[in-house]
């Protein structure tokens, strides 16, 4: 809709009232979860149409506490359970879980980081689990939502340095995943800043919302000369593990056997979608803080849409990351001088000395992939009818060549200490036919072979011992119901208010 002139606070404060009155229509609620807002400094409400919680948070060291100040009805966050729908076959058992039955894991503190950045939103509308964008171009699979399944990632920590515990029932946040793999290198902690803004002196990054998972480390091996990261794009963390187990993931089950994997995942940040999460796992810092908050957002000071999340866009998408925020590679540049770092097919390439998008920032050309009918690891039945698959398909064999021509040293660089591989080919299939559908699983296969193309070339460099690996996913992908489909911008439309919906659900009222 038509921008208006600024309005007077309580103008504004009626403005969004109205909004979220619309949002919440009863008629909505097969497809709108519940909506978040911050109600003043530190207080935050979550509202459903049977429900509303106002809770504020308060510093406790380096981090948060939280409290709850009122509530009516049912409390949209009240279950804030990890261990929800896990296993697949629970997760299977119970499609599209209603409010009453989900569960929000870390909710009052992804809600409070969000409205930390100063482009969030005045409301930000979730979806149900079971909706399905279907006619506003949506998929079988869907994520951003906060619920856990939409949630969970896939995290597995394995090889040189790694305490070999196998699959247990645990979780952590995404935003742990890089202080863990720093402590890992053993990069020794000092000054820095915490969730909370305030200074802690065991920081191993600039700016560090998430904590090491100690659990996870050998404090008796060997630190590893090199840590090999693997992103899953969009891959379900139980469809994973199943796989694995099920023999349909031989690599991904090495490397399980090699270390310990999270069964409860690792959580995702609001907004669960993917350049928000890949940012924060290099980066260990939140979307409200680290700055890439969605994949798409409005800059009210610009009066302009920021859009991330593009083949036009992931070249820049890092220019409004914020001041202060340190990456993996930034960190073991500082702690290991000398060191070489690569970033594969990674919008969040900051710090990297060889990065797919530095690459193409500098005006260089990434080799073309051989056509359909030679590329290998690419199930016949999807890469050819299936656009989505047979892209992600060429891209996930480019970043696997330039894997090995780094590691080879083609370019003349030394062998990486941090390498980081995105490989794109589950989420394309994990949204085209859901998380439990063959092209997903076809997806994990083929994904699979090429991990195991890179775990053949660090063997044949004679320094598997010495390396550590970990896969991770940016977030989860849930089934949908295909008959719950729709949007809310008629709700909308009708209170008469002025607003934007960037990336279906932030809601910027008289932008």
């Amino acid at each position: 809709m038509t921008a208006t002139s600024p309005l007077d606070p309580d103008t504004h404060r009626d403005a969004v009232d109205r909004a979220e009155a619309g949002l919440l229509d009863p008629a909505l609620s097969p497809m709108v979860e519940m909506v978040l807002r911050r109600a003043d400094e530190d207080r935050y409400e979550a509202a459903s149409t049977d429900g509303r919680v106002r809770f504020r948070r308060r510093d406790d060291g380096a981090g948060w506490a939280f409290d709850v100040e009122s509530s009516s009805g049912t409390d949209p966050l009240a279950d804030q359970a990890a261990d929800r729908f896990s296993p697949l076959a629970e997760e299977q058992a119970n499609p599209f879980p209603p409010r009453s039955t989900n569960a929000y894991p870390f909710a009052y503190e992804q809600v409070a980081q969000l409205f930390d950045s100063p482009a969030a939103p005045d409301l930000v509308a979730l979806h149900t689990a079971a909706h399905n964008w279907e006619d506003e171009g949506g998929h079988r699979g869907e994520h951003g939502s906060i619920d856990v399944v939409q949630a969970r990632a896939p995290f597995i920590l394995a090889g040189a340095g790694v305490a070999q515990r196998g699959l247990v029932p645990e979780s952590c946040r995404l935003v742990d995943v890089a202080p863990t793999v720093l402590a890992l290198l053993g990069v020794e902690p000092g000054a820095g800043i915490g969730l909370n803004g305030s200074a802690r002196d065991d920081a191993l990054l600039a700016r560090q919302d998430g904590e090491v998972q100690t659990d996870l480390l050998d404090g008796h091996g060997a630190r590893p000369d090199h840590v090999i990261g693997f992103l899953f794009d969009g891959a379900n963390a139980n469809v994973l593990y199943d796989l694995a187990a099920r023999g349909h993931a031989p690599n991904v089950a090495r490397l399980m056997a090699l270390g310990t994997s999270l069964g409860h995942g690792a959580m995702s940040s609001l907004p669960t979608v993917t350049l928000a999460n890949h940012t924060a796992i290099v980066t260990g810092a939140y979307p409200g803080h680290h700055g890439i908050l969605n994949n798409a957002w409005w800059d009210r000071d610009l009066g302009a849409q920021v859009i991330t999340n593009s083949p036009t866009t992931w070249v820049t998408s890092m220019a409004t990351l914020a001041p202060g925020i340190e990456s993996i590679h930034d960190v073991v540049h500082r702690a290991f001088p000398g060191s070489f770092t690569a970033s594969v097919n990674e919008p969040c390439d900051v710090g990297a000395d060889y990065s797919t998008f530095g690459v193409m920032r500098a005006g260089g050309a990434i080799d073309r992939p051989p056509p359909v009918e030679e590329l290998p690891h690419a199930t016949e039945m999807f890469v050819r009818p299936v656009k989505e698959y047979r892209w992600s398909s060429k891209v996930d064999h480019t970043s696997v060549t330039q894997f090995l021509d780094v590691w080879n040293g083609r370019h003349g660089s030394p062998r990486p200490r941090f390498t980081w591989v995105n490989f794109s080919l589950t989420d394309a299939a994990f949204h085209e036919g859901g998380p439990y559908s063959d092209i997903a699983a076809a997806s994990v296969r083929d994904t699979d072979a090429r991990v195991g193309q890179i775990l053949d070339a660090v063997e044949q460099a004679g320094v598997f011992e010495r390396t550590a690996f970990f896969v991770v996913a940016d977030h989860g992908m849930e089934e949908t119901n295909p008959e719950v489909q729709g949007n809310w911008a008629v709700a909308l439309d009708d209170t008469g208010v002025a607003y934007r919906d960037e990336a279906y659900g932030f809601i910027y009222v008289n932008p």
